[in-house]
């Protein structure tokens, strides 16, 4: 079928974003650390970063990644886009060794690896993407049943992380602070996509903000992205870039090989023949 001229656009902003959000993330390491030795830890509740010109050298940087980002969804479907953010990781990982002489294990190569082969995947399949005319369709897919019932549950879930786990267990365990994210993340997608949707549409002529769905995407993006920048920066201060890197490639590799194993496993059943009926016919004396 080919690849559209807007897949192709939204494939540049997506990869210009990843270098611009990867590169982010060491400049922003730095930052903490520096910050770290004068005053209260990010990691322990502090905010003393925010006097600290590198943090906001990185933050700079990844404010033009995301704004890459956002435009890549205008243009790209979601499917196409989000995924091929994980190759910030893969920035991340090859700055770190360079800069932060972090040392990046076997098993976190073998996941950058994957996220290569799954983004080339991606983007070689990636779907068309369906004309809309208004926010409003997008209001109307979004208030579907099905995804208020996954909203609610990723509410809640979010919820217990932040106030139950987070305060115990956040220094010692990874995925308290990415789930909180990873979760979130979830609800900042499709509403970044729908905002750059309205925006787009309206710098076409049909002005979308005069639509109170519009606004409503825009405080969603807005909350879910500050609060997002806040955990980030928590997750960031206490552990390395490489350490970081390598339990997310690691859980991409599980998923990964879950799924391939019981795929490959469908196809040896969907290929196995058909054995022949055996029928027994009684004849009457």
């Amino acid at each position: 079928m080919g690849v559209s001229s807007d897949n192709v656009h939204g494939l540049v902003l997506a990869l210009s974003s990843s270098l611009f959000i990867g590169s982010s993330f060491i400049a922003k390491k730095k930052g903490l650390k520096r910050s770290g030795r004068s005053g209260v830890r990010a990691g322990q509740g502090g905010f003393s970063y925010l006097y600290e010109p590198l943090w906001w050298l990185g933050m700079i940087t990844m404010i033009v990644g995301e704004i890459a980002n956002f435009a890549a969804y205008a243009f790209a479907p979601a499917v196409l886009v989000t995924p091929l953010g994980a190759l910030s990781i893969i920035v991340s990982a090859v700055l770190a060794h360079f800069i932060l002489k972090e040392r990046l294990h076997i098993f976190g190569v073998v996941g950058c690896v994957l996220c290569v082969v799954g983004s080339v995947a991606i983007v070689l399949h990636a779907p068309q993407e369906r004309a809309i005319e208004s926010v409003k369709q997008v209001w109307y897919l979004a208030t579907e049943p099905g995804f208020l019932v996954y909203t609610s549950v990723v509410l809640c879930i979010s919820l217990v992380l932040m106030f139950r786990y987070a305060p115990r267990y956040g220094q010692t365990h990874l995925l308290i602070y990415v789930g909180i994210c990873s979760l979130m993340g979830s609800l900042t997608v499709m509403s970044v996509k729908a905002l750059a949707i309205a925006m787009k549409l309206t710098f076409s002529g049909s002005n979308q903000f005069v639509y109170f769905q519009t606004w409503f995407f825009t405080v969603v993006v807005v909350f879910s992205c500050l609060l997002q920048l806040n955990y980030l920066n928590k997750d960031w201060d206490s552990q390395k870039a490489s350490q970081i890197v390598t339990q997310l490639c690691g859980f991409v590799t599980i998923l990964s090989g879950t799924f391939l194993l019981h795929r490959s496993i469908d196809m040896a059943q969907n290929n196995v023949p058909n054995e022949p009926e055996i029928t027994t016919e009684t004849s009457s004396v």
